[in-house]
């Protein structure tokens, strides 16, 4: 892979990387390991369908003014030895 950069931009990149003790391409190969990380893996259609067909089972599941008055008084409760 080629990227074309300005002056500026390269020099500005080759000082971060040597801040970090690594060579340009180790800092660009971090780069884009953390972009693509960044990156959904699968297609919001996919995605939605799994919320739908979750949606549609039953879970039990408690009051929820019971629950959060428990919560709330666990909060209040202090820290547990």
């Amino acid at each position: 892979m080629q990227v074309i950069l300005k002056d500026p931009e390269y020099r500005e990149i080759q000082r971060v990387a040597r801040s970090r003790h690594m060579s340009i391409a180790e800092w660009v190969r971090q780069a884009l390991a953390l972009a693509r990380r960044g990156e959904p893996t699968r297609s919001m259609g996919k995605k939605l369908e799994a919320i739908r067909r979750a949606a549609q089972c039953e879970y039990p599941a408690g009051d929820i003014d019971r629950m959060l008055g428990e919560i709330e008084a666990g909060y209040t409760a202090g820290p547990h030895p």
